[in-house]
């Protein structure tokens, strides 16, 4: 399969994975050095364990992802590196109010063996027009 599909495919099941609210499968699709930094959370994430602790903390709290859909994906290669740029409508529910976010996302996969796997998350907000 060519390397550009198997990067949407990755992204496809991690996308997936979130929006059934599948935590093992989710943070199956991350490396365990993967960081993450979102404009939610004020520090960034230095590792799967630390964004593992705060989804547990959230899930405590009454979080849960209702649906996600993505969008406009962009999948560039740089040798063992794929960089997945997409749009990301997510619906989640949060201490009991559904939430309706509007985002950006950067996805870094590193080729593992046959497997890509996110070493890099990056979340921002939709700028208006």
């Amino acid at each position: 399969m060519d390397q550009t599909l198997q990067v949407r495919q990755a992204a496809a099941d991690l996308v997936a994975a979130f929006a059934n609210n599948d935590t093992a499968r989710y943070f199956a699709c991350f490396s365990e050095d993967a960081t993450f930094l979102f404009h939610t959370v004020p520090q960034p994430l230095l590792s799967r364990r630390a964004y593992e602790e705060l989804w547990a903390s959230w899930q405590a709290d009454g979080f849960a992802v209702l649906g996600c859909e993505s969008s406009n994906a962009q999948v560039s290669l740089q040798g063992e590196v794929a960089i997945f740029m997409h749009d990301v409508t997510t619906r989640l529910n949060v201490a009991g109010e559904t939430l309706d976010l509007n985002e950006r996302e950067t996805i870094v996969f590193r080729l593992h063996g046959d497997r890509w796997l996110a070493c890099h998350e990056h979340l921002s907000v939709v700028s208006p027009a």
